[in-house]
């Protein structure tokens, strides 16, 4: 007998499971916003350099009201190659003579300029403040914005790895809850950080908790569910949700502290509820030696399902006789290190790494270049949300058809082929065919890392199913990392990055083909039934008849 079993004993898909998902999806709703926060928070908007003569309120002696705003910022601020006003730089002493000159005629080269030694005025059009405004991480300081958004991956990166390990150590609940409530505490305290390093090290302690809870969700939500590709896919939903609340809050509210409070302090509603919604894994439990305690777990979901018989005939023996097979094997003690000692396991991790990096590389690409589509960023936040909402249904459709290899593949293909073609349109004239095939892009890459992530949680086994999902995790932020480094070789060629993000995509085939076919077979609770698989499904007891439904 299987634990798939056991799950049917108490209830596969009843009340319980539904109230579990609702609140894991409500969570990873607000959760999921946090990875994208740096849009809008870290916005920056249009800039220029402070000047006396234009800015100064207390000067009104020196003969320039007569002169119109456009007039004093056209003496005061040189242009650029656009002829717009420069950004970093002003004129060292007034150019009067400029108003007596066409504004495209006449050499201006020769006229001293300097930095913006006394600060720089913002356009409060769109985002009345921001951490680039309140800190001037403008012109010189301009790369310490994309410092925040790779600190925050790298500790995303280091967090899925040593949550992950946590988790199957001491279990999911308690895992999940700490995680909601460090980085509830991390978002919110970054509003009275008084320097941009102590914003940066907060934020750091926040990515360390997001993957972990995001992971750790579905980790739940799969073992205590029959019909895991249906329910993983309905919380991958969640993401899109996510990103359309953030288009939709930043919208509505243009000062970066209170967009932060309001997404930040809900996560300590959802921690002190975690308490009580939230239901250890039986699973786990089992197979991590506490039976007595698994045990207890699954009568609880057997009341709340209405499963009124189910917990007398729930006993420790009745356990013990069905399962002793896979528990004795569970309790042999399991090391990170056996995933690479044991050659098939070994060949899975490797492979669903180059993957997992494969569209998370893509994804980021193509979402970190949100503003190269147009000015209305909070409009292409929600666009980009409800294509990746749309993208996960798709998911769901193919993966009925095509099994989840195929898929993949045709997934992989897809976005690489889309990225390659848009990297040689021209932006100024082919601007909307360029944003449909980016939209089509993220589509893509969307769809296929829902497919990849129900795939990497059937392959897995349940007693190290959260450290795999945090190498997973350590892989996707890997990717996430490179993507913007990628961009760097822009200066050498500005097709360059989009082709290597094509060609990363159409290449991550070959490791697909090394993992195995997971529709339709129970999940591998040991490593010994990862070692026991062959190509056809896993052989299930000759007196057990174990229901899979087809997805």
């Amino acid at each position: 007998m299987s634990f798939e079993v056991l799950l049917e004993h108490v209830g596969a898909l009843g009340r319980f499971q539904i109230l579990q998902l609702v609140f894991l999806y409500i969570t990873c709703i607000i959760s999921y916003t946090h990875i994208l926060l740096e849009n809008f928070t870290a916005a920056t908007p249009e800039h220029r350099c402070w000047v006396h003569v234009l800015d100064n309120d207390t000067v009104s002696d020196n003969g320039t009201g007569i002169l119109s705003q456009q007039d004093l910022l056209r003496i005061s601020i040189p242009l650029d190659s656009n002829l717009r006003p420069e950004r970093c730089r002003r004129f060292v002493h007034p150019q009067w003579q400029l108003l007596q000159m066409n504004k495209t005629s006449g050499n201006v080269s020769e006229a001293e300029t300097e930095p913006c030694v006394d600060g720089w005025v913002y356009d409060k059009t769109y985002f009345h403040s921001t951490i680039v405004t309140k800190w001037d991480l403008v012109c010189e300081y301009q790369s310490s914005r994309s410092v925040v958004q790779v600190v925050y991956m790298i500790g995303s990166l280091l967090g899925g790895l040593v949550f992950g390990y946590l988790s199957d150590r001491f279990g999911r609940k308690s895992i999940f809850t700490w995680c909601l409530f460090q980085m509830a505490v991390s978002d919110t305290c970054v509003v009275f950080a008084p320097t941009f390093f102590v914003y940066c090290a907060l934020r750091f302690l926040a990515g360390l908790s997001i993957m972990a809870i995001l992971s750790t969700a579905f980790a739940l939500i799969i073992e205590w569910t029959r019909s895991q590709s249906q329910v993983v896919i309905a919380l991958f939903t969640a993401y899109g949700m996510g990103q359309m609340l953030l288009g939709g809050l930043a919208f509505s509210f243009h000062n970066w502290i209170t967009l932060q409070l309001i997404l930040s302090i809900p996560l300590l509603v959802c921690c002190l509820f975690s308490r009580l919604l939230v239901v250890e894994s039986a699973r786990w439990l089992i197979f991590s030696n506490q039976l007595e305690k698994g045990l207890e777990e699954l009568r609880r979901v057997a009341r709340i399902n209405g499963k009124k018989n189910a917990g007398e005939t729930l006993t420790i023996e009745f356990v013990k006789s069905s399962l002793q097979e896979d528990i004795d094997e569970a309790k042999k003690k399991t090391s990170v290190f056996q995933l690479f000692y044991i050659p098939k396991l070994r060949m899975r991790i490797c492979c669903m790494c180059s993957v997992r990096m494969a569209f998370s590389m893509n994804f980021f690409g193509l979402i970190l270049n949100l503003q190269k589509l147009g000015s209305n960023i909070f409009l292409f936040q929600i666009l980009f949300g409800l294509v990746t909402l749309i993208s996960r249904f798709l998911a769901y459709w193919v993966l009925n058809y095509l099994g989840r290899k195929q898929s993949e593949i045709l997934f992989l293909v897809l976005a690489g082929l889309l990225i390659l073609v848009n990297t040689f349109l021209s932006p100024e004239t082919q601007q909307t065919l360029r944003m449909t095939l980016a939209t089509l892009g993220i589509s893509a890459v969307t769809a296929g890392a829902t497919v990849f992530s129900v795939h990497s949680l059937e392959f897995s086994p349940t007693i190290l199913r959260s450290t795999i999902g945090g190498i997973s995790t350590f892989s996707s932020r890997l990717g996430g990392v490179m993507a913007p480094l990628f961009m760097i070789l822009a200066v050498y060629s500005p097709h360059l990055p989009w082709i290597l993000y094509g060609a990363i995509s159409i290449l991550s085939v070959v490791p697909v083909l090394g993992l195995p076919e997971t529709g339709n077979r129970p999940l591998p609770n040991t490593i010994q039934d990862v070692e026991n698989e062959t190509n056809s499904s896993r052989k299930i007891k000759d007196n057990t008849s174990v229901k899979i439904t087809r997805f």
